[in-house]
């Protein structure tokens, strides 16, 4: 693979890799072997320079590094879509680069421009192009992360970050492939809190969560039992009130009673995803009435769809939902809202539909 990393005059660095697995569309026995990274070093006082091409490696951290000691990280998620032409399409990057922004203002951190974000993930995935599965094969994953890389002991913001992308070809995210998903409501973990960082996509919000029980243990945990117990991802609810969805651990929720959709409303625990973001835009579009507010989780016994969003799994069934040993089962498959939400999304992102919103970035 190849990297390219960005740098901060005082020592920001940034980069883009892709991990060492062996792809499922090129022979079995060849590993990627190349990544694009953008790397830049500077001062926390001072911009990202420009980045360069290497191949890919482990990074070195100092032990006293602010994102191993604090957690001071941002990341992000975004995918590359091959045409039938073999051209190779990004959706809505620069919405990536403007929450990652933010959230580093949120933690103290410095971050790059929106222009080298985007300029970096376009090289990282022309750099990886014999990685991006054929078309309706899959995608190519690119993870930008954002990390106080800087040595620093006491409690305070890293004096240097580094800025790294990372890649890898991917299928469906959850092992059902396209079957609808099977979620557990989960009572006695939450997954931010009011005046937190919920609406922040820190690194520290998917390891830890709070629990009415023990004191603090990872999400992975909730996540786990309930994958133990046969479900294939957990729902969270509000931690004030108990009575609110929030989100699944890695993506937004969506319910619908005939023509109406609602989905929680960004209020500081939720992330504003940008599927779920762009998946509303749409759905208006198709004449749906789109409701962002708080939802009970009592309306999930009234609803008639269920749907994740999110840039890992775009717009994925619920084909049911527990919630205190009641098990609910809602319609999937064709002729549902979310089928159709789907089909509109991913044509536009793998350039099937025309892009008339300026979604699409190609990539030369």
């Amino acid at each position: 693979m190849i990297r390219r990393a960005l740098c901060f005059p005082s020592f920001i660095r940034k980069s883009l890799l892709i991990p060492p697995v062996i792809s499922p569309y090129s022979n079995s026995s060849s590993k990627i072997g190349a990544y694009n990274g953008y790397a830049s070093q500077t001062s926390s006082l001072e911009h990202f320079g420009h980045g360069q091409l290497n191949p890919y490696g482990n990074i070195h951290l100092s032990p006293s590094a602010a994102v191993l000691n604090y957690g001071q990280g941002l990341f992000e998620g975004t995918k590359a879509y091959r045409k039938e032409n073999g051209q190779l399409l990004l959706f809505r990057p620069e919405q990536n680069a403007i929450r990652m922004k933010s959230g580093a203002q949120r933690m103290c951190m410095e971050a790059p421009s929106v222009d080298q974000f985007v300029n970096a993930l376009k090289q990282t995935a022309l750099a990886n192009k014999r990685w991006v599965p054929p078309p309706g094969k899959g995608s190519l994953y690119l993870r930008p992360l954002l990390i106080g890389s800087g040595a620093v002991l006491g409690l305070a913001p890293a004096p240097e970050y580094t800025f790294l992308i990372y890649a890898s070809p991917v299928r469906n995210y959850f092992k059902e492939g396209s079957a609808p998903l099977n979620l557990y409501v989960e009572e006695n973990f939450d997954r931010a809190s009011r005046r937190g960082t919920g609406s922040v996509k820190t690194i520290s919000n998917y390891a830890p969560v709070r629990t009415c029980i023990p004191d603090y243990v990872p999400v992975l945990m909730a996540q786990l039992r309930a994958k133990k117990n046969g479900f294939s991802d957990v729902l969270y609810l509000d931690s004030a009130t108990k009575k609110n969805l929030e989100e699944v651990s890695s993506c937004n929720i969506f319910i619908a009673k005939g023509r109406c959709i609602s989905t929680p409303g960004t209020n500081g625990t939720i992330l504003a995803g940008i599927t779920r973001k762009s998946v509303i835009e749409l759905a208006r579009d198709h004449g749906y009435e789109v409701e962002e507010r708080a939802v009970a989780v009592d309306e999930l016994m009234e609803a008639d769809e269920v749907f994740c969003t999110g840039t890992a799994v775009g717009v994925a069934p619920v084909g049911a939902i527990t919630y205190q040993n009641t098990r609910m089962e809602y319609k999937t498959g064709s002729g549902t809202i979310c089928q159709e939400l789907y089909n509109t999304l991913l044509g536009i992102q793998t350039g099937v539909i025309e892009d008339k919103k300026g979604w699409i970035i190609e990539i030369d």
